[in-house]
């Protein structure tokens, strides 16, 4: 069976960026309505919308009444750092050997103590979840 891509255009992404940004569900009228600046049509906004739902990007969360009628709500399938590490991995091929290359590269940038103390915690936490696992 053929993986799905999930490589997004540059307006499914927007949109997926507005329903993190809300942090709710959202009707595609209130897609519409918060991308100010937007040229949009609804129609468009449904086209984007089923295929981000064909991706498994976003799920239907609900229905909301508008006006006489109702409408579905949507919502993302994955965090933002979920999407990020799953392109990362579909689009560059990321595996065990190259992780250590990307952290370092990271570490490279202007970072703190305290970031550097979280990540250990989070490494340790996960060393002992595998050993345990043994």
């Amino acid at each position: 069976m053929k993986k799905k891509s999930r490589k997004l255009t540059d307006s499914e992404r927007e949109v997926l960026e507005l329903l993190w940004e809300e942090g709710r569900p959202l009707t595609s009228a209130e897609i519409v309505k918060l991308s100010e600046g937007k040229t949009w049509k609804p129609s468009y906004i449904h086209l984007m919308i089923n295929s981000l739902l064909k991706k498994e990007i976003i799920q239907v969360a609900g229905f909301r009444q508008a006006t006489k009628n109702y409408a579905r709500t949507f919502e993302p399938t994955m965090t933002r750092e979920e999407f990020s590490i799953h392109t990362l991995r579909e689009e560059n091929r990321l595996n065990a050997s190259s992780l250590s290359l990307l952290f370092g590269a990271l570490l490279e940038e202007d970072v703190d103590k305290e970031l550097i103390d979280e990540l250990s915690d989070m490494i340790q936490r996960k060393k002992d979840e595998l050993e345990a696992g043994e």
